[in-house]
């Protein structure tokens, strides 16, 4: 028996995509949030820091506690995390420490009145 050179591609092809269909899916990755507890009367832009990185989360708005999501492509693990409020209409930028975070959690972030 004589296997054709396009009945060979054929197979291969059906046999390449059950194998990619068998695979089981990944999970999806719990929500990690940081909490923002905003007791400034201003209204602060809240950003997260990751070595060179300066990613925008949102906006707090003065005298509220708002979460923000963090990005899942951001925690790889036990992730070293730094967030930086900036104040809008201020030059004044607090930074937070160093906070490591996993997947799943969720980080409170206290800014003081001034």
């Amino acid at each position: 028996m004589r296997i054709s050179r396009r009945d060979f591609l054929i197979f291969g092809a059906v046999l390449l995509s059950a194998c990619m269909y068998s695979q089981t899916p990944r999970e999806p990755q719990p929500q990690t949030t940081v909490k923002v507890d905003n007791q400034a009367p201003m209204d602060m832009n809240i950003y997260v820091l990751r070595g060179g990185q300066r990613i925008r989360l949102g906006t707090a708005g003065g005298f509220r506690t708002t979460v923000l999501t963090i990005p899942s492509d951001l925690i790889f693990g036990a992730t070293a995390l730094r967030f930086l409020a900036d104040p809008i209409g201020s030059s004044r930028m607090p930074v937070s420490d160093e906070i490591t975070v996993s997947a799943g959690d969720q980080v409170t972030l206290l800014i003081p009145p001034q």
